[in-house]
């Protein structure tokens, strides 16, 4: 019977050893997921930080020169100036709309690392079938 353990321990082997670099493939795999998630996650943080303050900053100097450019035509020409102002803020809103489309369109492709991982191990694994 030892012999017969003996042996079934030597063909579970080269299996042990396949499922555990497998599993160890898998292990490195997860953790760069991990890593690249925790990455994409502090950018998007600083990103988002960066843009409200940016809109509040923005808004803050267009509330005053609104103020101010009504305030300079108020005698002469006060609604022209006001439709001015408004049709400046419409094509530079809609400009931002049609920036922020591009930038969502053209944007990397999530974990694009660790899919250049996979497929370089699906192809190792296909080259030694």
């Amino acid at each position: 019977m030892t012999t017969e353990t003996h042996s079934q321990r030597a063909e579970h082997s080269p299996l042990r050893r396949i499922l555990s670099s497998v599993f160890a493939i898998l292990q490195t795999r997860l953790e760069l997921v991990g890593i690249e998630l925790a990455e994409e996650k502090d950018r998007l943080l600083g990103v988002l930080f960066l843009g409200l303050a940016a809109m509040m900053l923005a808004t803050m100097a267009l509330i005053a020169l609104t103020a101010l450019i009504a305030i300079a035509f108020w005698d002469t020409y006060r609604w022209q100036a006001l439709a001015g102002i408004t049709a400046v803020y419409a094509i530079a809103g809609l400009a931002c709309a049609l920036k922020a489309r591009s930038g969502l369109r053209n944007a990397p492709m999530v974990f694009e690392a660790t899919i250049a991982e996979f497929e370089k191990d699906r192809d190792a694994f296909r080259s030694r079938d």
